[in-house]
């Protein structure tokens, strides 16, 4: 049988929180907001209990240092950069941008 995440910690402070909207409830009334808490109390137990057969995730025996040297610009040639807009080919004879009259 695989290790499984201990969801132990998780389940007592969804305890808690079901707890403290019960109590607000008692205080507060069913108005709007509260009955949204127990609906979200309610789908974060249903969320928990996703929880509960979820294997370990393997541990990473070290850390991979990325070195902060410049990377080698021929990686970049020709590429389309989307985050300032796209790549435009510079304009000649043959790429010429369309003009309507």
């Amino acid at each position: 049988m695989p290790d499984l995440v201990d969801t132990a910690a998780l389940h007592h402070a969804v305890e808690q929180l079901a707890h403290a909207v019960q109590q607000l409830a008692a205080h507060a009334g069913d108005g709007p907001a509260v009955r949204r808490l127990v609906n979200d109390v309610e789908r974060i137990r249903i969320d928990m209990s996703d929880c509960t057969h979820l294997p370990l995730l393997a541990r990473v025996s070290q850390l991979e240092i990325i070195p902060d040297t410049p990377y080698d610009e021929s990686l970049f040639r020709g590429v389309d950069d989307e985050g300032i807009g796209g790549f435009h080919a510079p304009h000649s004879p043959l790429n010429r941008p369309h003009t309507h009259w």
